[in-house]
Order: structure tokens, then C-alpha cells, then sequence
């Protein structure tokens, strides 16, 4: 792509569906309209560790409206269980008698009115064998075992036991994250309704394909006869994927022959569906007296439930982050009577860099010597864990650029040495860092002979513009205005997209987007050339671009757009597809069937690829009351091509945010006896409000990498959360001298 459409591409766009969301009309999954449904309402377990020994429906019956109630006892054998995805997808007992945790789903009512369905629900009575449960670390009967790791070989290089041995400066620390939970604005909703033997879908899904999938695949029938829709999602953080609460809700529809609709509760949300699950974790650091870095240990213990091994172990991602010769990594699961965690918003390395970044600090207290040149002494432009170059690596230039906006010069080093009257005043930093996924996708466009482009893709909206992503790739493609594509998404009836995860999305989708187009100019240059009649014919096709509405050749040749698809009979349409160098060509088949099918950033064989941060921040701790308060962030990012600065910032910003809650207010509290969540509503789980967030900048450092893509593009939707724990904790060091290692960082642990 030549260097003047990149920086045409930088250019602030409003979102194309932003009217339709900020006026009502953008239609989520629970909204599409369905004609006389019924509606369900989920029954989950009060216990944690039982057998269902029976069920009592009388009252649940009498209940005027009530249509259906669905346990094992009538539809158990109707269905296959939910596959899931990633080791990640929550049981439910409808397949047998088991509890595994508390607040699994037992049954489902369906009656005519939400009320009803409700009230009913209530009224299920449930009669279990109980088990003692374990709530999670240390409980009793909670069994530990080494992790089969989702993604791949945990490095391993050179003798960290030696080095470590030699090192004259060692630091070795245990740092311990939370449970915590997804609580996106949009509840998790199904609704499902048969024509026949084809089942649709409206639900928020972050892979429509997989999910389509999966549910295909426990109904037994050829995906082809499953629809799915989800147009928009209002968040997702990697929750929204295939859930066992589907497969029975499209149960319900066919034995009623109407639509089901169902809307979980918040607090059954907590239990329903996925999580973050809480670590432990244990770092050693050896280094010279000039602070390089020749021994690094990081091993990590995660909670999951009974029947799952689901683990992300983020060792992976702390281990390609600086220079060292002796890395050991480990990673193991706890087994408890709990729900199974999954993915949440940079789910390796949010925990993970907690633990690594809060080291380096140690370290560079250890050290006396300033924390962001002890990054710089260890900056690295080969990844460490895996001998690859990066494709481009530009943290250095991140802190530069913050610590010059901060005004981190003006830190005093020594713990306790800066306040404003009753405020002792911290300065803390952290490196933000998240692999440049991509994956396979698929697009049609349709180029009308008005210059208007209808793009089709299966992608996903989950609030972060993927739309306007689009519209303006393929306008700038084209030569045309953002106002002249329409792009439709979210439908499975359309070309194939890669899972929106791993911030793949905007990389994914404007890749196949510019594919797509450059398909387009070729045809009408190759019709145009072909056309001696034309200003073109007898040209060379490819120096001809598309440009202001128009198709340009040398010598300022120009023929307005709609002479060139009148050409090739008035309207033009093509297929594209995009596979990621690293990939073989028979992904797109495995993506058509549902497949997750992606390229991580450490999966090519000539380059490791990511984007980098740094955090830098401000806290004041209150030296009678321990109150705790950020007043001012600055945040630097270097992530490749940046699309639309709007957007971009956007996402930064609500990682930023989302870091300091995941730092200061955010935890998932479990009563020990019971194996319960005692917080699962928005009233007892703490998030910021905009009084905890005063001030944060955000800078975008302008990198160009024509290595990570085509299009040079690296995710950001989740680098702006990753490593703010961690700067939190360590100016809440350098303000008071308490080294906080457990999550979240409360007054009553500064006390």
C-alpha cells in the first residue's frame, strides 16, 4: 500500500452506526424482532458440589403462563453437550444429575411472559445430594496438576538454575490476581426460532461461524440449516462465544414451534458464563549490578473447575518481553468446585505482567537505579523466548514519549519522599504489550454503477467501530467517501470472518477489505486496457489506481468511476479472501466450517510480532486515612497503522480505565464454605466511576511495520489494559514503601 493512502487512512472518522446506536435503531441480538415469543428464565444450582437427586415442578407449574420446564429428566438426551470453545465453555446439568459449582443451570422455564418465567423459576424446587465444595487455593480437595498450555510449548532456554546461582543481584516475590468478571453493558441474551429444519440465532457472539458450529454440531445437523446473527454486541471481552445456555434455548423453541427468547440476569451471569480466573504466581529475577537481566523464572498457578484444564499461561508473554539469556517458565491448574473461567480482556497478560512488571520494579529498587532505564538496559529488538526479530518494536520510543509528557524527571527515587500536605505522592510505570494477531476472512463487495459499495463480511461490531473500520478501508481503496459504503456484518449467511479475539479484528478485517478492493481495481483496469475506445486501452493494468471517483493512469488520464462500471455491465462483484502469511491456503476452509483458526504473533517463522506500551502514573495515597487516588495517567502506544484516531483512542482509553479498576476496585469475592460468589451484581462489584479517572493522555507514537501485515496494522483493543496493575502498584510503592502483591490494592492493605 503506498505510504500517502496509509496517512489518508489516518484521518479522524466519526463511526458510520453511531446515529443508530445513540438514536435506538442499531438492533442487538435481543432486540431483533420475533413474531409471539415465549420467554425463559434460567434455574441455577443453589450448592456447589451435588447430585440432583429430584426435582418438585408442582408450584412452578401452577404458575398461570407457564408453557415448558426443561431438566435432564424430559430433554437431557435431546442434545449433545456444548463443545465450547477453547476449553472454555461451562456445563450445564441438563446433560445429567452433576453440579459442578454454584449457580450452574439446573432447568429452564419458558412461559408466556418474562414475569411468569420468572416467578416460576423461583418456584423450581430442587432436591441434591451434597458434596463438602472447594472454594479454590488451598481449599481442601482442590487438586493442582501441571497445565497442557492452550498455545503451545511454554519457553524454556539456557539454565536459569545456574544463572540464577551466579547472579549477583536476585529478587524473588509471589504475587497473587483476583477472580474477576466480565460485566459488559449487554446482558447475555438468546433467542432462537425453526422454519422447518433451519434454526436461527440472535445472540452476541464474537465468532458467528463457531458458534454456528457448535450449535450445529450438539443438534446434530449440517451448519448450513443454522443461522446466526449478531449485528452488534455491547461488549464482549471475549465472553460472548458459544454457551451452553444456547443449545437449550433452541430446545425450547422446537418443542414449543414458537421463538424463545431469553435475557439472563446479571448475578446469573456470574456463574452462567465465564470469568477471569484469580493466579498465583511466583517470579525470580537475577541480573548484573548494571542491571541486565541473566535469569528469569516465572511460574504460574490458575484456578479452573472440575472437569476443565482451561489455563492461559501468560508466562508466554512474559517471557518474549526482555532481553535474557535463562528463561524457565511453568504453569499449573488448581481443579475446585467453581465455575470455568475463559477469556477476558488480555487474558494472559493482564494477570501475567502484574506479576513481571511488579518484579522489575523490585528490582530496580533493589538496583537503585531509575525503573524505565532498567527497562531501556534490557530493551530487545529479537524476542528472547523464541529468536525471532520483531517486526517492529518501539517501546523505548513509548517511554521516551510519556516520561517527557509526565514529567517523570521530576521523581524523587526514594520511597516516601514526595507528598502534597496530607498526600504522600507516588510515581509508577509499566510496559503494555500485546501480540499483532491476525486471522483468515473472507468479503464480497458489490460496486454499483451510482459509485456506492455495499461490503459484506461476517465480522464482528462489539462496540469498537469494526464497521467504520471497514467503510473506511475499502473508501480509501476505492478512491471514494466514507458516506458511499455500506457495510453489513454480523450475519453468518455472509463470507466467513475470524473469532473478533486476540485484537485480531481491525488487522483482519481491513486486510481482506484492501484484498477485496485491489480486486476490484484490478478488474475494472483490466476492462478499461482491454477497451481501446478508452483514454487507457492498450495501457498497462497495473499502473492504473482508483482515486476521487475516479480510475487514473499516468499522465493524469482520468475516467470517472461510473464510466468504468458501466464497462463491466453496470455493477461489479467480487469475492476476496485473506490468509496471513504463516498460514496454509486450506484455513479458509477450516474457518468456513467454524474453525478458530488464527495467526498469533509469535506464529511466523521470520518475525515475532506485537505492539508495545508504557503506563506512567500518578497516585496519592491519603497518610491518615490510606485512601488511594490516580489523578493523572499518561499512556503512549505504538501499534503499526492506526486506522481511525477516534476509535483508537477510544480503545485506549477504556483499557487505561479498566487497568486501574483491575488494579484498585475489581475482585470477585467467594465465601470459602460455600464455594459462592457473595458480589455478583454491579452493587458490591466495585468499578471506577469518572471521579476515580481525573486525567489520561493518551499518545498514539507513530510506528510503520511492513512486516506485521499488508496493511501494517496491530491490534489495540487490549494493550491498554495490560501492565496498568502493575505501574498502579508500584507508585503505590514509591509513594508509602509497602510493596502491595495481591490484587486489588485497597486502603485496609496499606494500613
Amino acid at each position: 500500500m503506498p505510504d500517502d493512502m496509509l496517512n489518508a487512512m489516518a484521518k479522524p472518522t466519526v463511526r458510520v452506526d453511531g446515529a443508530a446506536k445513540v438514536t435506538g435503531l442499531a438492533c442487538f441480538p435481543s432486540d431483533e424482532p420475533v413474531e409471539n415469543p415465549a420467554y425463559a428464565y434460567l434455574v441455577t444450582s443453589t450448592v456447589a458440589r451435588a447430585e440432583i437427586t429430584s426435582f418438585d415442578l408442582a408450584a412452578a407449574k401452577a404458575v398461570p403462563g407457564v408453557l415448558d420446564i426443561l431438566t435432564h429428566e424430559n430433554v437431557g438426551r435431546d442434545i449433545k453437550p456444548n463443545r465450547g470453545f477453547g476449553m472454555s465453555a461451562n456445563t450445564t446439568t441438563l446433560e445429567g444429575t452433576r453440579v459442578w459449582h454454584q449457580g450452574q443451570t439446573v432447568a429452564v422455564v419458558i412461559a408466556e411472559t418474562f414475569e411468569a418465567a420468572r416467578d416460576a423459576a423461583a418456584r423450581v424446587v430442587v432436591h441434591y445430594e451434597t458434596q463438602e465444595p472447594s472454594a479454590g487455593f488451598g481449599s481442601p480437595g482442590a487438586h493442582e496438576e501441571p497445565a497442557t498450555p492452550m498455545f503451545g510449548p511454554l519457553p524454556q532456554k539456557g539454565d536459569f538454575d545456574a544463572a540464577f546461582a551466579a547472579a549477583p543481584v536476585r529478587v524473588e516475590a509471589e504475587y497473587e490476581t483476583p477472580t474477576q468478571h466480565h460485566n459488559a453493558i449487554e446482558l447475555f441474551t438468546t433467542t432462537c426460532f425453526w422454519e422447518g429444519d433451519t434454526l436461527t440465532v440472535y445472540e452476541p457472539s464474537q465468532y458467528i461461524y463457531g458458534s454456528r458450529a457448535a450449535l450445529a454440531e450438539q443438534f446434530e445437523m449440517a451448519q448450513g440449516n443454522v443461522r446466526y446473527v449478531s449485528r452488534f454486541i455491547g461488549g464482549g471481552f471475549g465472553s460472548k462465544g458459544p454457551s451452553a445456555r444456547t443449545g437449550w434455548i433452541a430446545l425450547a423453541a422446537k418443542r414449543l414451534g414458537r421463538p424463545v427468547k431469553l435475557v439472563t440476569s446479571r448475578q446469573q451471569g456470574f456463574t452462567t458464563e465465564t470469568y477471569r480466573a484469580e493466579t498465583r504466581q511466583t517470579i525470580k529475577l537475577g541480573a548484573t549490578r548494571d542491571g541486565r537481566l541473566t535469569a528469569l523464572r516465572h511460574e504460574g498457578w490458575e484456578l479452573t473447575s472440575r472437569p476443565s484444564g482451561y489455563n492461559v499461561a501468560g508466562v508466554g508473554a512474559t517471557a518474549t518481553m526482555y532481553a535474557c539469556d535463562n528463561i524457565q517458565t511453568a504453569v499449573n491448574v488448581v481443579h475446585a468446585d467453581r465455575n470455568t473461567p475463559g477469556f477476558m480482556r488480555a487474558p494472559p497478560e493482564v494477570p501475567y505482567m502484574f506479576a513481571l512488571e511488579s518484579a522489575m520494579d523490585e528490582l530496580a529498587f533493589a538496583l537503585k537505579m531509575d525503573p524505565i532505564e532498567l527497562r531501556r538496559i534490557n530493551d530487545t529488538q529479537v524476542d528472547p523466548a523464541h529468536g525471532h526479530p520483531y517486526s517492529s518494536r518501539s517501546l523505548m520510543q513509548c517511554y521516551d514519549q510519556a516520561a517527557e509528557r509526565f514529567g517523570w524527571s521530576e521523581r524523587n527515587p526514594e520511597p516516601r519522599s514526595m507528598s502534597d500536605g496530607d498526600w504522600l505522592v507516588g510515581y509508577g510505570c509499566a510496559t503494555a504489550t500485546y501480540p499483532a494477531n491476525v486471522g483468515p476472512a473472507s468479503i464480497r463487495l458489490t460496486l454499483s454503477k451510482a459509485g456506492t459499495v455495499i461490503a459484506e463480511l461476517a465480522g464482528h461490531e462489539l462496540g469498537t467501530g469494526a464497521y467504520t473500520v471497514v467503510a473506511i478501508t475499502v473508501a480509501r481503496q476505492l478512491g471514494l467517501e466514507v458516506a458511499d459504503v455500506t457495510v453489513h456484518m454480523g450475519d453468518s449467511t455472509l463470507p466467513p470472518v475470524a473469532l473478533a479475539g486476540g485484537s485480531n479484528n481491525a488487522a483482519t478485517i481491513s486486510n481482506v477489505s484492501a484484498i477485496g478492493c485491489e480486486s476490484v481495481r484490478r478488474r475494472l483496469a483490466e476492462a478499461a486496457v482491454a477497451d481501446m475506445a478508452s483514454p487507457f486501452g492498450g495501457k498497462d493494468a497495473a499502473v492504473l489506481r482508483l482515486e476521487g471517483g475516479n480510475l487514473v493512469g499516468p499522465g493524469n488520464l482520468t475516467e470517472p468511476l461510473v464510466q468504468s462500471i458501466e464497462r463491466v455491465g453496470g455493477t461489479l462483484t467480487v469475492e476476496a479472501d485473506y490468509v496471513p502469511q504463516g498460514l496454509p491456503p486450506e484455513v479458509m476452509d477450516a474457518l468456513r466450517q467454524g474453525q478458530a483458526v488464527m495467526l498469533p504473533g509469535h506464529g511466523r517463522q521470520d518475525a515475532t510480532t506485537a505492539a508495545f506500551g508504557a503506563h506512567l502514573v500518578e497516585i496519592r495515597v491519603n497518610r491518615h486515612t490510606r485512601e488511594i487516588r490516580v489523578p493523572r495517567i499518561v499512556s503512549a502506544f505504538a501499534a503499526g497503522t492506526i486506522i481511525n484516531p477516534m476509535a483508537a483512542r477510544s480503545q485506549y482509553l477504556g483499557g487505561a480505565i479498566w487497568g486501574v479498576s483491575s488494579a484498585l476496585h475489581e475482585a470477585t469475592e467467594i465465601d470459602r464454605r460455600s464455594a459462592r460468589y457473595v458480589n455478583h451484581d454491579l452493587g458490591e462489584y466495585l468499578v471506577p466511576v469518572n471521579a476515580d479517572i481525573p486525567s489520561i493522555k493518551i499518545i498514539m507514537v507513530p510506528e510503520t511495520d511492513t512486516i506485521v501485515n499488508p496493511l501494517g496494522i496491530k491490534g489495540i483493543g487490549e494493550i491498554g489494559i495490560v501492565g496498568m496493575n502493575a505501574a498502579i502498584a508500584n507508585a503505590v510503592f514509591h509513594a508509602t514503601g509497602q510493596r502491595i502483591r495481591k490484587l486489588p490494592i485497597r486502603l485496609e492493605k496499606l494500613l
